[in-house]
């Protein structure tokens, strides 16, 4: 894997995870935090971030294959599933599969926000889990291949980290309406990988199909 491929890797990546979309929401759960304890909830989101996009690295195949899955089939069902996180972003909405109505009304009860939701499944949710999966397939079998792909993913638990710390600030600068505009430019770069995801999946399992 070359540093083109990372790069286009950490991209994707980031506009998945999508933290400043996320700013709002944080704010909102650590409404009433300390600065020591708002500071210490954006840690533990990024932290949360960077061990589970880790662990998905180097697990999912071998799960994948446990299950008797191909990952072409499963590139064609993130494929999809990436889509309808796209569309929800387009139009400034949190996905169901981000977070749902309970989980937000839980997230206000409990101290360990940046675990659930805000690591899970706001962040590294069944999105971002996809795509490391997804682009770790072709390194299965060799370690320092899957190695390099913890860079992309430490950089961007390391742009959450910074985001959510920022927060307050990015919101006065940025306002409502600046984050929506973000979170739209990320919803159709998703759109686009996602599509991309799909014809390679479909190409793979029904071979001249796309010819």
């Amino acid at each position: 894997m070359d540093l083109f491929e990372l790069a286009r890797f950490a991209l994707a990546l980031f506009a998945i995870v999508d933290p400043v979309g996320v700013i709002p929401i944080f704010l909102l759960a650590t409404q009433g935090f300390s600065r020591a304890q708002s500071h210490a909830a954006a840690r533990i989101a990024a932290l949360t971030v960077l061990g589970v996009l880790s662990l998905f690295t180097f697990v999912g195949e071998p799960m994948l294959a446990f299950f008797g899955i191909r990952l072409a089939a499963f590139s064609v069902a993130g494929g999809l599933l990436l889509l309808l996180l796209a569309l929800s972003m387009v139009q400034a909405h949190v996905s169901p599969q981000r977070q749902t109505e309970d989980e937000a009304a839980e997230a206000e009860e409990r101290d360990a926000v940046g675990v659930v939701p805000l690591g899970v499944p706001l962040l590294a949710g069944p999105g971002a889990i996809t795509h490391v999966i997804v682009a770790a397939g072709p390194a299965q079998g060799s370690v320092g291949q899957l190695s390099l792909l913890l860079i992309p993913v430490a950089l961007v638990a390391l742009s959450v980290w910074l985001a959510f710390r920022a927060a307050p600030a990015i919101a006065r600068r940025l306002g409502r309406t600046g984050i929506h505009v973000v979170t739209r430019l990320m919803g159709l770069i998703i759109a686009a990988i996602s599509i991309e995801m799909i014809a390679s999946g479909l190409g793979q399992l029904f071979p001249g199909l796309l010819a």
